[in-house]
């Protein structure tokens, strides 16, 4: 362990007296979010901002934390979450989202797999006057805009509608979106052409924005891991945007043991100059839903009551019936597949145990519970999954590459959503060494936030934003499972976020200090109305 520089004592050398503080976090092993040795000293919190970083130097503050043993980093960053259960829910204390706080997160990374509206202003001052406990970095979705011009149609849009995604896209940057992302993977995303997302994503791509995306394909689906991989890049370099491959797997039986050749593909790229990073979360089980991981794309084209009437259709069920039989079989079977959706009668069991529960063939049992509606009419309910089709070797060689960081990618009914960050340190730092403590804090925090360009977040340093986390190194370990998902996280022990307490002793204060973090106005942008 070093000491911190000289020059942090220069007050002390020339007899000034600091001036008082909010809050001191004294005497912790200090990891700044930088690739530099952590160091014992203290962070000095005032108003929002972090005002000092060093050995401890007596400043009176308000508040003291002991933190003599524990870890002080910055707030963790998640760079892909799925938390609308939590910020725009209608009670105050669901959207302090402690899903996400208990893990010692302070900012999620939102709007991904090309679900945010485009409608990113009004979302962001709606959020923030609702009152919410993390910050949030929103991306406008291509799904989302896609759905608002064509609807749920398998078509190419006319250039007419062409030109209204790209204004749709032009107008959420304008407004501070961080990038546009893609889930390339989901229909009625899944319709569209390279070319079509090139259109589109030049528009973030025009403003200083980025190319987020859940690739077409991450096993072997359509064209195929690799493939895939490819057309991604090849997004983002004809629409000039960095390109971030969110979850970052080779997923299924067909694609495990490939991530070399993954790998290569992203490195090559690198090399050749282009911006293309990645983030990962550490579980072997991806979270999905039953309809998404077996049902043919073409049957669920005009949505779910189409889906529904196709199954009605002899002819047409038989069809289906094939290509989820094949597309189960990528998954690695029915056991493969445990379902999540809390509240079903087959909430905890695998696909298996359902179809022999009900004396039938799985990919019977699946369509049995695709037929059961939400209480709108036009979703199913109750369909998610966690499918368990990855292979260690391939998430520590993915884990290890300098351009992957953290993600939970947290859904309801995954445990990824409670517990990824502790997770992977005590699975992936303390018990199996695929990772060191400073690599797990920089992918965590840091490395994240130069990645999506979050200007003053992810390090300590004075005057960036005071999102500080203190957790006990020996104490910090996930308790959610696949069958108890939503239990709390344990072992840290104070959380800033913004300056202001969301954990005191490990529990939370009801303090809402989060905010969502728009980017500044692009100069290819026009001046807002009235300026």
């Amino acid at each position: 362990m070093t000491r911190l520089p000289l020059l942090a004592l220069v007050p002390l050398l020339i007899g000034a007296a600091p001036p008082p503080v909010d809050v001191v976090i004294r005497g912790g092993t200090v990891y700044t979010g930088a690739d530099t040795p952590p160091a014992t000293g203290d962070v000095e919190i005032a108003g929002d901002r972090i005002v000092y970083v060093g050995p401890t130097r007596g400043t009176a503050a308000t508040r003291v934390i002991d933190a003599r043993g524990k870890i002080v980093a910055p707030g963790f960053i998640d760079a892909h979450t799925h938390p609308d259960t939590y910020i725009r829910s209608p009670d105050p204390q669901q959207r302090l989202n402690i899903a996400w706080l208990g893990q010692g997160v302070s900012t999620i990374v939102t709007g991904v797999d090309g679900g945010g509206t485009p409608d990113v202003a009004a979302d962001a001052k709606k959020l923030e006057a609702s009152g919410i406990g993390t910050n949030t970095v929103p991306f406008v979705g291509f799904g989302a805009i896609r759905a608002r011009v064509l609807g749920q149609a398998d078509r190419a849009p006319t250039p007419a509608e062409l030109e209204q995604e790209k204004a749709l896209a032009a107008k959420a940057m304008c407004e501070g979106a961080l990038g546009l992302s893609t889930g390339l993977f989901y229909a009625p995303q899944s319709y569209a052409t390279t070319d079509e997302v090139v259109a589109v994503a030049a528009e973030a791509g025009k403003r200083g924005g980025m190319y987020d995306t859940h690739q077409r394909d991450e096993s072997s689906y359509t064209i195929g891991l690799m493939n895939s991989t490819r057309e991604a890049i090849e997004i983002g370099r004809r629409a000039g945007t960095p390109v971030h491959f969110a979850h970052l797997k080779a997923l299924g039986v067909d694609l495990q043991g490939q991530a070399p050749a993954l790998i290569a593909i992203i490195d090559a790229a690198r090399r050749a100059g282009q911006d293309v990073t990645a983030d990962q979360y550490p579980w072997l089980a991806s979270g999905s839903s039953v309809d998404a991981s077996l049902v043919p794309r073409w049957a669920v084209d005009g949505g779910y009551k189409r889906m529904i009437a196709r199954f009605d259709d002899p002819a047409a069920l038989a069809r289906i019936k094939v290509e989820m039989r094949e597309n189960l079989r990528r998954r690695g079977g029915a056991p493969s597949l445990l379902l999540t959706s809390a509240g079903q009668p087959w909430t905890g069991k695998t696909l298996q145990q359902m179809a022999d529960l009900w004396h039938v063939d799985p990919i019977d049992a699946a369509i049995r519970i695709l037929r059961v509606p939400d209480v709108r009419g036009d979703e199913p309910a109750g369909v998610g999954v966690a499918s368990f089709n990855m292979a260690d070797r391939d998430v520590d060689l993915i884990m290890r590459q300098p351009w992957v960081v953290t993600s939970s990618d947290g859904s309801d009914g995954h445990p990824r959503q409670f517990a990824t960050f502790p997770r992977k340190y005590q699975t992936y730092v303390r018990e199996r060494h695929v990772l060191s403590l400073a690599d797990f804090i920089r992918r965590s925090t840091g490395l994240t936030a130069d990645m999506y360009r979050l200007r003053g977040r992810g390090y300590l340093r004075p005057g960036y934003f005071a999102d500080v986390v203190v957790f006990d190194p020996v104490r910090f370990a996930p308790r959610a499972d696949y069958v108890h998902p939503t239990r709390p996280s344990v072992g840290v022990d104070a959380l800033f976020v913004n300056g202001r307490p969301a954990l005191a002793k490990g529990a939370t204060t009801g303090v809402a200090a989060g905010r969502v973090l728009l980017r500044d106005r692009p100069a290819a942008c026009p001046a807002p109305a009235g300026t």
